[in-house]
C-alpha cells in the first residue's frame, strides 16, 4: 500500500501535469519524468530502471491527459485535424519501435541524456524566437509521415506525448502557435497509446519492479495521476487561447529548460 503523503504528492504532481498538458500541448511527460523518477528512486528501485518505469508511467498517463486537454481545444476550434491525421500513421509506427524495440535494449543514464538533450533543443528553439519563412509550409503527406515517425520514435525515448517536438515543428512550418499546441495535445493520444502498450511488452520479463507494476508502468502512479490531471487539463487550454503568443513560448522554454537541466543530473547518477 502507498504512503498517504506519497498519494498527496502524486495527486498534486497529476493536478499540475493536467493543467500543463492543456496549456503546453505536452502531455505533461516532460514534468512527469523527473519528479516519477525520484519517487521510484524512494522506493529503493534502481536507478536506470527508475528512469525507465518513470518514462513508461508518464506516457500511459497521457492517455488520459490527452483525451480530456484535447476535448477543451477542440470546443475552440483550434485542432489543425488535418495536420493530426496525417501525422498519426508516422507516429504510431514510430512508436512502436522505440517502445517495443530501442527503449529496452538502452541504459537508464542514456535515456536520461536523450531526455535531456531533446528538451534542451526544443527550449532553445523557443526561446530563439526566430521568425520562420513566410514561405515555409508543411510538408507534403510523405513528408508529415517521416516527420510523424521521428516525433513518435522520439517521444517513445524519453516519455512524453510529443509536443517538445511537434510544437516547435509546427511552428518552424508556419502553424499558428495555439493551433500547433492544440493539435500536439491530439496527437498525445495515438503517442500514448502505442508506446504505453510497448513498454508493457517489453518489460514482461524485467527484474527488480516494485510491487503492482505492468511491464515497465507503475500502476499506482498511473492511478492517481490519471484521476487527477483529467480534472486540470481543461483549465490549461482556456489558458492557452488568454495568453499572448510569446509568453506562451517563454513558459514551455523555461520549463523544458529547468527539467533538462535535472535529467542531466539523473544521467550522471543513473546506472
Amino acid at each position: 500500500m502507498l504512503d498517504p503523503l506519497l498519494i498527496t504528492e502524486l495527486a498534486l504532481l497529476g493536478l499540475c501535469t493536467g493543467f500543463l498538458a492543456g496549456l503546453l500541448g505536452i502531455g505533461g511527460g516532460m514534468v512527469l519524468v523527473p519528479f516519477l523518477t525520484y519517487f521510484l528512486g524512494q522506493q529503493q528501485v534502481a536507478p536506470g530502471l527508475a528512469v525507465k518505469m518513470a518514462i513508461a508511467t508518464s506516457m500511459a498517463t497521457i492517455v488520459f491527459t490527452s483525451i480530456s486537454s484535447v476535448r477543451a481545444h477542440h470546443q475552440r476550434g483550434a485542432v489543425r485535424w488535418d495536420i493530426a491525421r496525417r501525422l498519426a500513421p508516422g507516429i504510431v509506427l514510430g512508436s512502436m519501435a522505440a517502445s517495443l524495440g530501442v527503449f529496452a535494449l538502452l541504459k537508464g543514464s542514456v535515456l536520461a541524456f536523450v531526455f535531456a538533450m531533446f528538451v534542451s533543443f526544443s527550449a532553445w528553439q523557443m526561446l530563439r524566437n526566430k521568425k520562420p519563412a513566410p514561405s515555409r509550409q508543411l510538408p507534403g503527406t510523405a513528408g508529415q509521415l517521416a516527420a510523424g515517425g521521428t516525433i513518435g520514435f522520439l517521444s517513445g525515448l524519453v516519455g512524453a506525448g510529443g509536443g517538445f517536438v511537434s510544437v516547435p515543428f509546427m511552428v518552424w512550418c508556419n502553424v499558428p502557435i495555439h493551433n500547433a499546441v492544440a493539435t500536439s495535445a491530439a496527437l498525445g493520444f495515438p503517442i500514448a497509446l502505442a508506446n504505453a502498450a510497448g513498454y508493457v511488452l517489453s518489460g514482461q520479463s524485467v527484474t527488480g519492479l516494485p510491487p503492482a507494476s505492468l511491464g515497465y508502468v507503475w500502476l499506482p502512479a498511473l492511478g492517481v495521476i490519471a484521476l487527477c490531471s483529467v480534472f486540470t487539463a481543461p483549465w490549461g487550454a482556456r489558458a492557452a487561447h488568454q495568453l499572448p503568443v510569446a509568453r506562451l513560448k517563454q513558459v514551455f522554454a523555461t520549463l523544458l529548460m529547468a527539467l533538462a537541466a535535472y535529467m542531466f543530473w539523473k544521467g550522471f547518477t543513473a546506472g
